[in-house]
């Protein structure tokens, strides 16, 4: 008896797949992983060649594909922002300290309140905190094995979305922020910008968060003035 010829595999029309996750990616409210793309795709279509030719082929157009977080979504050309500027509703400014904690939080996270204080060089108060929370931009990570056991902070996915990161890797180092000018003058020898981190796994010095997650403990300390 002869042998049966082998089913043929079927591959998919890249150019068809292509429109259809086109078509999902404008229609959805957030930014999509390759793996949820690949979900709702012709199975066996090859999201990686998708997802590349997508981006050349928006790469010179008024939006492009991007990559924010590891997904994927489309974004406004950067050089046409000005273009929409009258349109964007005027969000509210976070204040100098927020910055200042938010950029502490991002680079040398786990970080507690008490070591984003001893940055700084003054005291954080809670109100600072609990708006970067609600923002979304940072989380409660666990809390740190040591005395009082203060809770840890990190950055969040809505933190690389905001900013248009696609990882933590991606935040400027010490010769991109003096380039930008945000570091002026002369910086000590000894000077460095961490490499941050926004790893999900707890660090040996960090147990996790227990049940009482509105009321952390380092929260109860008495606030000082905010500068």
């Amino acid at each position: 008896m002869e042998d049966e010829a082998p089913e043929a595999i079927h591959v998919p029309d890249h150019g068809e797949a292509m429109r259809i996750a086109e078509a999902l990616l404008f229609a959805s409210a957030a930014p999509l992983s390759a793996e949820e793309l690949a979900g709702r795709l012709p199975e066996g279509a090859d999201v990686e060649k998708i997802l590349q030719d997508l981006a050349e082929l928006y790469a010179l157009r008024g939006v492009n594909l991007v990559k924010v977080a590891g997904k994927w979504t489309f974004r406004t050309a950067s050089d046409l922002s000005f273009v929409l500027a009258r349109d964007v509703v005027e969000q509210r400014k976070l204040s100098r300290a927020a910055m200042e904690t938010l950029a502490i939080i991002a680079y040398h996270q786990p970080v507690t309140r008490a070591e984003i204080e001893e940055i700084r060089g003054v005291a954080t108060s809670k109100g600072t905190i609990d708006l970067l929370l609600e923002t979304g931009w940072i989380r409660l990570r666990g809390r740190r094995k040591a005395p009082g056991r203060p809770v840890t902070y990190g950055t969040t996915p809505a933190f690389l979305e905001h900013f248009g990161l696609d990882a933590i890797e991606d935040l400027p180092g010490l010769e991109e922020l003096k380039g930008a000018g945000f570091i002026e003058g002369r910086v000590p020898s000894d000077f460095s910008v961490p490499i941050p981190s926004d790893a999900d796994a707890l660090r040996e010095d960090e147990d996790p968060l227990d049940d009482d997650l509105l009321q952390p403990l380092d929260m109860h300390q008495t606030e000082a003035g905010e500068e």
